[in-house]
């Protein structure tokens, strides 16, 4: 079984059938938050870039937020602190999430700089994507500021969430 068995059969405008299909997702999700081009797509992930650069939406959509899989199929957590020096000694406030926002891909090593995604009121520690998902408002999704490197050659799928604003 190859590295990315079964990741080629999506033929979605916009994104290739390359062997790096998740980095080819993600890099198209990067291209179409910067450049909002108008694309044709049927699929999930290229639902969401759809409804991301669609000129007749104008609903202020900026974001595709994703959820990655390694190659075993579980699902990808990332984690990540800042410095909370809230009226008193600095101390580390640590962040995970299994959703993130690609804020940039290196096209040559297929590395993605991705930054985490929660939701305002999560102070739990959440077990898999559905319980940090779960019921929660579309509007309280929110960028930490925390970003993380990765190697998308390290994942075999993705799974896009529908098109947000969180600026």
């Amino acid at each position: 079984m190859g590295r990315n068995s079964g990741c080629n059969d999506d033929n979605v405008a916009g994104i290739s059938n390359g062997k790096d299909c998740v980095c080819d997702v993600v890099r198209a999700i990067a291209d179409a938050q910067d450049n909002v081009v108008d694309q044709q797509c049927d699929v999930s992930c290229s639902r969401s870039i759809q409804d991301l650069v669609s000129p007749v939406r104008g609903n202020g959509l900026d974001t595709v937020p994703f959820i990655l899989y390694d190659k075993k199929g579980k699902p990808f957590k990332g984690f990540g602190a800042e410095v909370d020096a809230n009226g008193g000694p600095a101390r580390f406030d640590c962040f995970s999430s299994f959703i993130f926002r690609v804020t940039e891909v290196d096209d040559d090593e297929c590395c993605a700089v991705l930054e985490l995604l929660v939701f305002d009121n999560d102070e739990k520690t959440c077990g898999d994507p559905c319980e940090q998902l779960d019921n929660e408002k579309v509007d309280e999704l929110e960028r930490t500021g925390i970003c993380i490197t990765v190697d998308l050659n390290c994942f075999c799928a993705i799974t896009c969430l529908p098109a947000v604003s969180v600026l």
